[in-house]
């Protein structure tokens, strides 16, 4: 179902002021703003069977467009599925507390690097005492419901690694957690300072605010199964600030959308912002350039996978690897059985970025 209302509609304001906005920020919103319409360009499709002719605007293809994941999702599950290990997996959340949001508005990559340094290197050590080698798929979300800066990882875990050995070993927990929360908070939190220092951070009074409270490692049960990592992945990695579908009603001065409220008990509620409000909060939450937001480790890892996976799947009576990723076909709108092809191309071609450069900031509006 399309949505009524999208993110896209709120940029278009011409009240919206983009000059406190990076030049990455604005061409990113500029791209969101031109998706899908006539300023990039299109093309002519074609169905095989009746014959039906439909014009399809371009994509701005753009990591943060709420309308551009849907296919890029499916893509990177297919070719995940070829990963499975047959074991449980775990799914581990570590958030950053609010004391490090300015540093994250001014040095994200600094920030976010750390996060995905200091994660791992606390899940590992974990894992070195178990006398195992383990792995994890991490995916950095920086929001929260209300479009709020909350930066934190979600990290899937198997449930178990490759000892000194070379053979696959369990991790065995009684409580069904992967590890002791409390320690794996406490660790995190040293390891995320000594990351920030080694980056040069010298911020004494920084670091006494983030020693002097409890760090958030929420530690959820394990998934029930492979298929249900592959259901949870389809839903998180590819996820943007905000779906259009959550959007109410926009208007020339305001904006008003659906959001979780998990402090009263994650009940629905509603937010109305003014349009360059909102902009300024989903701003928050464009990635820098080429920054990569979903990485592997460990035994899932590219490097390491090159060979041994394939023979520890099977060791654990399972072979899935090599599988062709699916050609998603683009069904007919009419017939509902035909193939659209197409014909004809106009306008803009390639990726939209290659259009959209600019040496001066360029309002949105």
């Amino acid at each position: 179902m399309q949505p009524t209302y999208e993110v896209a509609d709120v940029l278009r304001s011409v009240n919206i002021d983009c000059s406190s906005f990076s030049i990455h920020q604005q061409k990113t919103l500029r791209a969101i703003r031109q998706c899908r319409t006539s300023a990039l360009g299109g093309h002519v499709d074609a169905c095989t069977d009746c014959g039906h002719i439909s014009i399809s605007y371009n994509s701005c293809r753009n990591r943060h467009c709420p309308k551009c994941q849907g296919h890029k999702r499916e893509e990177w599950i297919q070719r995940r599925e070829a990963d499975l290990l047959p074991c449980t997996y775990y799914h581990v959340v570590f958030t950053l507390p609010q004391d490090l949001h300015v540093l994250a508005l001014h040095r994200p990559k600094l920030v976010y690097d750390a996060l995905f340094g200091a994660v791992w290197n606390t899940l590992n050590l974990f894992a070195l005492n178990e006398g195992m080698q383990m792995g994890m798929i991490a995916v950095l979300h920086t929001w929260g419901q209300n479009l709020c800066l909350h930066p934190h990882l979600h990290c899937i875990v198997p449930g178990g690694g490759i000892n000194g050995n070379g053979q696959w070993k369990r991790c065995l927990r009684s409580n069904q957690y992967l590890f002791p929360v409390k320690a794996l908070s406490n660790v995190f939190r040293a390891k995320y300072v000594r990351q920030l220092r080694d980056e040069g951070v010298a911020d004494k009074t920084l670091f006494d605010q983030l020693f002097a409270k409890q760090w958030v490692v929420y530690a959820k049960r394990p998934f029930g199964g492979p298929r249900q990592v592959i259901e949870y992945l389809g839903r998180y990695t590819h996820k943007v600030a905000i779906s259009n579908h959550r959007i109410e009603d926009v208007n020339e001065k305001e904006v008003t959308f659906r959001y979780k409220d998990y402090k009263a008990g994650g009940g629905n509620k509603q937010m109305t912002l003014c349009n360059q409000e909102f902009a300024r909060r989903f701003s928050q939450h464009i990635l820098p350039k080429r920054f990569v937001r979903i990485r592997h480790y460990g035994i899932l890892s590219s490097h390491w996978k090159r060979g041994r996976l394939q023979a520890l799947q099977k060791e654990l009576k399972i072979y899935t690897a090599g599988q062709p990723v699916k050609t998603l076909l683009r069904r007919c709108p009419c017939c509902k059985t035909g193939t659209l092809v197409t014909i004809e191309v106009f306008g803009q071609r390639g990726p939209p970025g290659k259009y959209l450069q600019a040496k001066q900031p360029v309002p949105v509006g």
